[in-house]
């Protein structure tokens, strides 16, 4: 099981409507999302926090950055 998990959730996040953690028995099912979610939120949001993916174990983190 994989995971993809937003780890701080601001404000935008929050109003999304959005899941803070999403489950797939896939390794690039998981990784496709998250790297498609922390794209959407850079491109498509306030633009306050900027947005990364890290692996970590069977889970891949999206980030906040400043």
């Amino acid at each position: 099981m994989y995971k993809v998990i937003v780890e701080k959730q601001c404000g935008c996040f929050k109003r999304s409507g959005h899941e803070g953690e999403t489950s797939f028995e896939n390794k690039d099912d998981a990784l496709l999302h998250a790297n498609e979610r922390k794209n959407e939120m850079n491109s498509e949001w306030c633009g306050k926090h900027n947005f990364f993916v890290a692996e970590e174990n069977n889970d891949f983190i999206i980030k906040m950055g400043e």
